[in-house]
Protein backbone atom coordinates (compact mmCIF):
# COMPACT_ATOMS: atom_id res chain seq x y z
CA UNK A 1 0.00 0.00 0.00
CA UNK A 2 1.07 3.54 -1.15
CA UNK A 3 0.44 6.32 0.93
CA UNK A 4 0.04 9.76 -0.64
CA UNK A 5 1.35 12.61 1.60
CA UNK A 6 -0.79 15.95 1.53
CA UNK A 7 0.55 17.92 4.39
CA UNK A 8 3.05 18.69 6.67
CA UNK A 9 3.15 16.04 10.10
CA UNK A 10 3.06 16.83 13.33
CA UNK A 11 6.42 16.81 14.07
CA UNK A 12 7.02 19.49 11.36
CA UNK A 13 4.26 21.79 12.49
CA UNK A 14 6.18 21.76 16.00
CA UNK A 15 9.58 22.21 15.02
CA UNK A 16 8.24 25.45 12.71
CA UNK A 17 5.88 26.97 16.28
CA UNK A 18 9.41 25.87 18.02
CA UNK A 19 11.33 28.33 15.56
CA UNK A 20 8.41 31.17 15.90
CA UNK A 21 8.68 31.13 19.95
CA UNK A 22 12.36 31.46 19.64
CA UNK A 23 11.97 34.28 17.59
CA UNK A 24 9.14 36.04 19.55
CA UNK A 25 10.99 35.57 22.45
CA UNK A 26 14.34 37.57 21.20
CA UNK A 27 11.88 40.37 19.73
CA UNK A 28 9.41 41.02 22.45
CA UNK A 29 12.23 42.48 24.55
CA UNK A 30 13.66 44.51 22.43
CA UNK A 31 10.16 46.02 21.71
CA UNK A 32 9.77 46.41 24.98
CA UNK A 33 12.83 48.52 24.76
CA UNK A 34 12.23 50.54 22.08
CA UNK A 35 8.56 51.73 23.36
CA UNK A 36 10.08 53.05 26.86
CA UNK A 37 13.17 54.70 25.19
CA UNK A 38 10.55 56.15 22.78
CA UNK A 39 8.43 57.00 25.88
CA UNK A 40 11.37 58.55 27.53
CA UNK A 41 12.03 61.15 24.15
CA UNK A 42 8.23 62.28 24.60
CA UNK A 43 8.71 63.03 28.18
CA UNK A 44 11.86 64.95 27.23
CA UNK A 45 9.93 66.55 24.87
CA UNK A 46 7.28 67.89 26.66
CA UNK A 47 9.05 68.77 29.39
CA UNK A 48 10.85 71.16 26.77
CA UNK A 49 7.25 72.53 25.90
CA UNK A 50 6.34 72.77 29.55
CA UNK A 51 9.58 74.98 30.25
CA UNK A 52 8.62 77.14 26.88
CA UNK A 53 5.29 77.69 28.06
CA UNK A 54 6.57 78.80 31.11
CA UNK A 55 8.71 81.43 29.93
CA UNK A 56 5.81 82.31 27.63
CA UNK A 57 3.51 82.44 30.11
CA UNK A 58 5.82 84.44 32.36
CA UNK A 59 6.42 87.22 29.57
CA UNK A 60 2.36 87.19 28.75
CA UNK A 61 1.29 87.68 32.51
CA UNK A 62 4.10 89.47 34.45
CA UNK A 63 1.96 90.01 37.55
CA UNK A 64 1.26 86.46 38.01
CA UNK A 65 5.03 85.05 36.82
CA UNK A 66 5.06 81.41 36.39
CA UNK A 67 2.19 79.22 36.29
CA UNK A 68 2.25 76.85 39.20
CA UNK A 69 -0.57 74.34 37.81
CA UNK A 70 -0.11 72.83 34.77
CA UNK A 71 -4.12 73.29 33.98
CA UNK A 72 -3.02 77.48 33.71
CA UNK A 73 -0.45 76.44 30.98
CA UNK A 74 -3.88 74.70 28.46
CA UNK A 75 -7.19 75.23 28.25
CA UNK A 76 -9.89 73.97 26.64
CA UNK A 77 -10.77 73.98 22.76
CA UNK A 78 -13.61 76.43 23.31
CA UNK A 79 -11.81 78.92 25.32
CA UNK A 80 -8.81 78.68 22.46
CA UNK A 81 -10.63 79.33 19.34
CA UNK A 82 -11.46 82.64 20.10
CA UNK A 83 -8.88 85.41 19.71
CA UNK A 84 -9.79 86.86 23.39
CA UNK A 85 -9.94 83.42 25.07
CA UNK A 86 -6.77 82.79 26.73
CA UNK A 87 -6.01 84.05 30.70
CA UNK A 88 -3.62 83.31 33.34
CA UNK A 89 -5.80 80.45 34.46
CA UNK A 90 -6.43 78.74 30.86
CA UNK A 91 -3.34 80.23 28.51
CA UNK A 92 -3.68 77.87 25.51
CA UNK A 93 0.14 77.31 25.35
CA UNK A 94 -0.04 73.32 25.72
CA UNK A 95 -2.51 71.04 23.99
CA UNK A 96 -4.79 69.48 26.07
CA UNK A 97 -3.47 65.74 25.77
CA UNK A 98 -0.16 67.58 28.06
CA UNK A 99 -2.10 69.70 29.95
CA UNK A 100 -4.18 66.50 31.24
CA UNK A 101 -0.90 65.55 32.98
CA UNK A 102 0.07 62.28 31.52
CA UNK A 103 1.46 61.43 27.86
CA UNK A 104 3.35 58.79 26.19
CA UNK A 105 3.27 56.57 29.43
CA UNK A 106 4.45 59.40 31.83
CA UNK A 107 2.77 61.85 34.51
CA UNK A 108 3.78 65.12 34.37
CA UNK A 109 3.34 67.65 37.29
CA UNK A 110 4.35 71.08 37.88
CA UNK A 111 4.83 73.14 40.96
CA UNK A 112 5.69 76.68 41.85
CA UNK A 113 6.05 79.06 44.08
CA UNK A 114 2.33 79.91 44.67
CA UNK A 115 3.13 81.98 47.86
CA UNK A 116 4.90 84.87 46.19
CA UNK A 117 3.38 86.94 43.71
CA UNK A 118 4.64 87.11 40.82
CA UNK A 119 5.93 83.68 40.85
CA UNK A 120 9.58 83.73 40.26
CA UNK A 121 10.30 79.66 40.03
CA UNK A 122 8.60 76.85 39.04
CA UNK A 123 9.57 72.84 39.03
CA UNK A 124 8.25 69.67 36.59
CA UNK A 125 8.33 66.51 36.50
CA UNK A 126 7.90 63.65 34.55
CA UNK A 127 7.67 60.18 36.07
CA UNK A 128 7.09 57.01 34.26
CA UNK A 129 3.15 55.50 35.17
CA UNK A 130 4.80 51.99 35.15
CA UNK A 131 8.75 52.41 36.04
CA UNK A 132 10.51 49.36 34.27
CA UNK A 133 7.34 49.33 31.57
CA UNK A 134 6.33 52.37 30.59
CA UNK A 135 9.58 54.59 30.89
CA UNK A 136 12.71 54.27 33.35
CA UNK A 137 13.67 57.22 34.17
CA UNK A 138 12.15 60.24 35.57
CA UNK A 139 12.83 64.01 34.54
CA UNK A 140 13.00 67.32 35.75
CA UNK A 141 13.29 70.95 34.84
CA UNK A 142 13.21 74.04 36.83
CA UNK A 143 12.99 78.02 35.98
CA UNK A 144 16.54 77.15 34.64
CA UNK A 145 15.97 75.31 31.60
CA UNK A 146 18.28 72.26 32.15
CA UNK A 147 16.71 69.03 32.05
CA UNK A 148 17.78 66.56 34.41
CA UNK A 149 16.92 62.62 35.36
CA UNK A 150 16.97 59.68 37.71
CA UNK A 151 17.18 56.35 36.72
CA UNK A 152 16.03 55.16 40.09
CA UNK A 153 13.49 57.66 41.71
CA UNK A 154 11.93 60.89 41.32
CA UNK A 155 14.41 63.46 39.84
CA UNK A 156 15.47 66.25 41.32
CA UNK A 157 17.53 69.49 40.82
CA UNK A 158 20.51 67.69 42.52
CA UNK A 159 20.78 65.03 39.50
CA UNK A 160 22.50 64.86 36.34
CA UNK A 161 21.85 66.69 33.22
CA UNK A 162 20.40 65.12 30.02
CA UNK A 163 23.22 65.14 27.14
Amino acid sequence: MKWSRKGFSLIELLIVVAIILIIAAIAIPNLIRSKMASNEASAVASVRSINTAQVAFAATYPSVGFASLLSDLTGTATTCATATGATSTNACLLDTVLGSGTKAGYAFVVGGSSGTSPNVTFTTNADPALRGQTGQRSFFSDQTGVIRYNAAAAAASSDPPIQ
